[in-house]
């Protein structure tokens, strides 16, 4: 017997010899007075490998499988971040059990424990968790403040696993700011505002790369000219009855055509301001393409998709958001709104670590 299994699935390997073998091949367990502690996902991996025999107080072996049932029934949710760390241990990877926020501390390939500062912060969650934005924005600002990469290992319901690179972005172009000598003449219709004179077209369209440029008319999404009412850049009038429409029924109306009009208006308003163009992202699935500069002359950097604080969703849709977005060469982005307007911006990419 090499180890003994203490009553919370943790080990011990007293014998002086076989501790320093342990700890030598991948630095586990911890020394200490008593000889080499094992946590519970180093005593399964070890035993797991052949590389650990186990035993408990009355000196009976205490085979792999029975090892890891009693570190499952001590510790729950053990199973899914034991995939995490066995698959980290086999990529070739140091790997300790860290205290909060993230479950693991990772060295960088060929790292000297308590000499090389850890690379990563990792934390895994099963494929049928939610998606816990607040959650995962708490984990990306403390790794930032810890000078971490955040990686979150996902593993889906055939025990695959994959991992997402998670940080806090500032997304930022280089368009100049919308400038207008006077406020431009806007036709209202069902779901869009209709610009037909030439100068305000090509200043709006060419210029500043608002809208889609129709024949001789430029039309602008309701986000479009409800960022330009605020910037008093626009008025507009109903189209049937040439009659002023106030923002505040521009407002009711865009609202009862996108219900989620509120964070998607302030997700564009930051992006502007931002020297960003932005465009429709529908046919990608989100909410809004940003370009750095022109669509002319740049390709969009960004996919964005706008919720609110406290959103919380399926990991599945991130995953096929986050493809879709690394399919097309662009960083898929999420923007959190609180209740006052405020934007924060989260990316995330999918990674082989």
């Amino acid at each position: 017997m090499s180890g003994l299994v203490r009553p919370d699935a943790t080990v011990l390997v007293r014998d002086p010899g076989e501790a320093g073998t342990v700890y030598g091949r991948g630095y586990f367990g911890t020394t200490g007075p008593d000889g080499l502690a094992l946590d519970r996902f180093e005593a399964v991996y070890l035993a797991e490998m052949a590389r650990l025999e186990v035993g408990d107080a009355a000196g009976r072996p205490v085979a792999w499988p029975e090892l890891f049932r009693r570190a499952g029934r001590t510790d729950p949710g053990f199973g899914v971040r034991y995939l995490v760390y066995r698959d980290l241990r086999q990529r070739g990877y140091v790997v300790r059990a860290s205290p909060p926020p993230a479950s693991f501390a990772v060295l960088p390939r060929g790292g000297v424990l308590h000499k090389t500062p850890a690379r990563f912060w990792v934390e895994p969650f099963s494929e049928r968790a939610p998606f816990d934005l607040a959650r995962i924005f708490d984990l990306a600002e403390r790794a930032q403040s810890a000078k971490k990469a955040l990686l979150l290992g996902v593993v889906d319901e055939e025990s695959d696993l994959t991992y997402y690179r998670v940080r806090r972005p500032h997304p930022s172009g280089a368009l100049a700011a919308p400038s207008l000598p006077a406020p431009v003449d806007g036709l209202l219709t069902e779901d869009r505002v209709v610009v037909f004179d030439p100068a305000a077209t090509e200043a709006l369209g060419r210029g500043l790369a608002f809208g889609s440029r129709i024949g001789d008319r430029l039309e602008l999404s309701l986000l479009e000219a409800g960022y330009l009412i605020g910037r008093g850049q626009i008025v507009l009038r109903d189209a049937r009855s040439r009659r002023a429409v106030p923002a505040e029924r521009f407002e009711r109306r865009a609202r009862r055509l996108d219900p989620h009009y509120a964070e998607r208006l302030a997700t564009y308003r930051v992006l502007r301001e931002r020297a960003l163009v932005v465009k429709t992202g529908f046919k990608y699935g989100a909410h809004f393409r940003a370009y750095p500069r022109s669509p002319e002359s740049a390709h969009a950097r960004y996919l964005v998709q706008a919720v609110p604080d406290g959103h919380t969703g399926a990991w599945p849709e991130v995953a096929g958001a986050v493809r879709v977005a690394q399919g097309v060469r662009k960083e898929y982005l999420l923007a959190s709104v609180a209740p006052d307007g405020t934007v924060r911006f989260l990316s995330l990419e999918r990674i082989r670590p």
